[in-house]
């Protein structure tokens, strides 16, 4: 199976007509693109010579280019196929904009190299360091069938299980193929427009959360395997290069605004974390589009990885911040226009000295420097 990559020029984009009265011959026609992965369903159908595609909502007549309601037939609307440049796409904003779920508690604590969820993903999966998949292959198709089956089992009660199906069966059909290719499926189901990504995150940041503590770990079962697959990248065994920028926009209240100014005057600043998998740009112009504020993050000592190869979207230049890497406040600017102020960063990646994970090679710290709570 071939992934996207930023060398494919075009895609193929089917859209249904969202004008008030779809039929009618006086208005201008709106048309409103299916979201990533009701396009990819709709698309193999198509290519496959078959009659219909079946979406969770709506069937898709190929022969009379319709839309049709799986609960009324009678509800009916236009379709029609048509290649796109890559790069012609709405901006994701909801992506690559971070706005804090609990104002009292808009970045998390600090808990060692490896994100609380993934722990209890390994404690679930009854594995030790030394046999995450990255190192120990002959794990690698067990831990695939519970990726695959955990997305579907969340698709249920969002009413996405067509969804769900075509994000397991693309997970099944690489899980035989080797870390790489497995790790590359994972990086583009991702990177598209659709529930996993969304429910990853909104439970990974709930860590901390005493009120919530329950909440995230009842995910464990469902999103862990898909998540430890991710964050075990085969392309990411060293940092990024230190003083490689990333970008990213943030919606912050002025209660939080004046929080980060009154860290930056201190002399030993607060760290703090990421702890869900955070997308940032490497292109300002992309994050500059989103929010009241804009972080510039420069990498002392960090692990990303650079999603750009894998994704739908490369112009994104999405480049994606693994679980627990840590942040201090270096400095404030005033901003221009609705970015109120541009808030730099410096992205580290803290150990804990007791972090049995130490052991395995990608995530040994001997060459690192010693990382404390304050710098």
């Amino acid at each position: 199976m071939t992934f996207a990559s930023s060398a494919s020029p075009a895609r193929i984009q089917w859209l249904w007509k969202s004008n008030a009265n779809p039929f009618s011959k006086s208005d201008l026609d709106e048309w409103t693109p299916y979201a990533d992965v009701e396009n990819l369903i709709i698309e193999k159908a198509y290519m496959n010579g078959e009659p219909t595609a079946l979406l969770d909502d709506f069937t898709i007549d190929f022969h009379d280019r319709l839309q049709i309601s799986n609960s009324d037939s009678t509800r009916q609307r236009p379709v029609k196929r048509m290649e796109r440049d890559r790069d012609d796409h709405h901006a994701r904003e909801e992506r690559f904009t971070y706005t804090p779920i609990s104002p009292d508690r808009p970045f998390g604590g600090l808990y060692g190299w490896i994100s609380p969820f993934i722990r209890q993903t390994v404690r679930y999966l009854e594995i030790t360091p030394n046999q995450l998949p990255s190192v120990n292959k002959k794990i690698l198709p067990r831990l695939v069938e519970k990726a695959a089956n955990g997305i579907y089992e969340e698709s249920q009660p969002l009413r996405k299980q067509r969804q769900g199906e075509e994000l397991s069966n693309m997970l099944l059909d690489v899980k035989d193929a080797g870390i790489e290719q497995v790790w590359e499926c994972c990086a583009y189901i991702y990177s598209l427009e659709s529930f996993v990504y969304k429910k990853l995150n909104e439970v990974m940041r709930l860590i901390g959360s005493p009120e919530h503590e329950h909440d995230w770990r009842s995910k464990v079962q469902t999103l862990g395997p898909f998540c430890l697959l991710l964050w075990d990248s085969p392309y990411s065994c060293v940092s990024t290069e230190k003083g490689t920028v990333l970008y990213r926009g943030a919606n912050l209240t002025d209660e939080i605004i004046s929080a980060f100014k009154n860290d930056c005057a201190k002399k030993n600043r607060t760290v703090c974390s990421f702890q869900s998998f955070t997308s940032c740009s490497r292109s300002r112009k992309q994050a500059e589009k989103f929010g009241n504020v804009l972080f510039i993050m420069t990498v002392k000592h960090a692990f990303t990885t650079d999603l750009k190869p894998f994704s739908e979207y490369p112009d994104e230049e999405e480049e994606l911040l693994f679980p627990g890497v840590c942040f201090t406040a270096d400095r404030m600017t005033p901003g221009t226009g609705k970015i109120k102020y541009i808030i730099y960063l410096d992205l580290i990646q803290q150990h804990r000295r007791d972090d049995e994970y130490q052991s395995v090679d990608r995530y040994h710290t001997g060459s690192y420097p010693q990382m404390h709570d304050t710098y």
